[in-house]
């Protein structure tokens, strides 16, 4: 199957965005802004009209785009929390926020994940990651504790392009960090005792993970 071909259909298949998702889109293209791929901002809101979380927390805002995608779907008694460190591209997010007239449904939260993620009390109902790919099992453990039991943890990047197929040997010198720790990741979701993970290959690749509580998942 060709995978470039399917991507490109099942984005053929998106309705229009309003004007200011194609101008965000434009802008994050324009500046080489990375933002969630069409598809998987369908998978996203899907999610959220699902489980219709009431707290829901995004580690890694960037211009505010999947942020977005996501206020538009969830309760309307419900409260999104972001994060984004990068100082040029927190002002145009809160601007994104106030010309959507999401200023009172989402926060954003400037300065480093690592830092923040101790600071915040949980419990969130549904929690998006799409940070330093690299920091996501640093990240986890806070995450985990974060996450309300039945709540639902989703992150982006995880197949890195198809990348993460391949040997670390043929991986270039300066991405072979990156590579292992994805991995590691991976294993630590399908493996950890108090989720439920699927890997979805859609887009760059997402994992959906339900924090089920203390009960250690058998084999079928």
């Amino acid at each position: 199957m060709d995978n470039e071909r399917l991507s490109i259909y099942l984005r053929s298949l998106e309705p229009e965005p309003t004007q200011l998702i194609a101008e965000i889109e434009a802008h994050a293209a324009r500046e080489q802004v990375p933002i969630i791929r069409k598809e998987t901002a369908s998978l996203l809101q899907t999610l959220i009209v699902m489980n219709q979380p009431k707290r829901i927390l995004e580690v890694g805002a960037a211009t505010g785009y999947s942020a977005l995608c996501m206020s538009v779907c969830m309760p309307e008694d419900a409260h999104l929390t972001t994060i984004e460190k990068y100082e040029k591209r927190i002002p145009v997010a809160k601007e994104n926020f106030r010309r959507a007239g999401m200023e009172e449904k989402i926060t954003l939260m400037e300065g480093d994940a690592a830092d923040i993620l101790k600071e915040l009390a949980g419990p969130y109902d549904f929690i998006f990651m799409d940070a330093a790919k690299g920091q996501y099992l640093h990240f986890l453990p806070e995450v985990l504790r974060l996450l309300a039991e039945g709540g639902v943890l989703v992150t982006d990047n995880v197949l890195q392009d198809g990348t993460l197929l391949e040997s670390r040997f043929v991986i270039p010198r300066r991405d072979r960090t990156i590579h292992a720790r994805i991995r590691d990741y991976l294993y630590e979701l399908k493996h950890h005792p108090e989720l439920a993970t699927s890997v979805v290959p859609i887009g760059d690749g997402i994992t959906i993970s339900v924090k089920t509580g203390n009960r250690t998942q058998e084999g079928i």
